[in-house]
């Protein structure tokens, strides 16, 4: 079996203000907001919003009512610790940062490189390295709650 994840599922605070933070990240990394379903699934007390995009699904989803008032974090057992993508140069990776300010995402990490997490990968002789920017933390705040909503604590975009 080839190693392929097929989608990943994260369970969000608050759906009501994860799904537009979402709308506008998800355009960033390559999904197409047309593709994204929603469902309500009563018995298992589950929102589920998805995002397909030929290689990767995305889905947020509420949490169960008993877990309504649990605070996240990413370093409780279940909780997702961080998810990476690759970006082919330094420029895509200051072109994303540049795009989730404009979307409203709070970067609490600028950009950088992160040698000691992640040797330069070689994948032809004449690639480039392969930027890491695993510090690069989102989080949207609501405005009007004050809330935050918890994407994966530390996006890695390496588009």
């Amino acid at each position: 079996m080839e190693p392929i994840i097929d989608h990943i599922e994260i369970t969000v605070k608050d759906m009501s203000v994860a799904v537009p933070f979402y709308d506008k990240l998800l355009p960033l990394l390559g999904f197409d907001v047309g593709s994204r379903g929603s469902a309500v699934i009563e018995e298992h007390e589950k929102h589920v919003v998805w995002y397909e995009h030929p290689r990767l699904g995305f889905t947020i989803t509420s949490p169960r009512r008993a877990f309504v008032g649990d605070t996240i974090n990413r370093r409780k057992p279940g909780g997702l610790q961080h998810l990476a993508y690759r970006a082919a140069s330094r420029a895509e990776v200051d072109k994303l940062h540049s795009e989730l300010r404009q979307i409203g995402a709070t970067i609490v990490s600028p950009p950088r490189e992160y040698p000691e997490y992640t040797p330069p990968r070689v994948t032809t002789p004449s690639s480039s390295r392969i930027w890491r920017v695993s510090s690069t933390r989102l989080c949207a705040m609501n405005k009007t709650k004050g809330k935050s909503i918890e994407p994966p604590r530390r996006l890695a975009p390496q588009v």
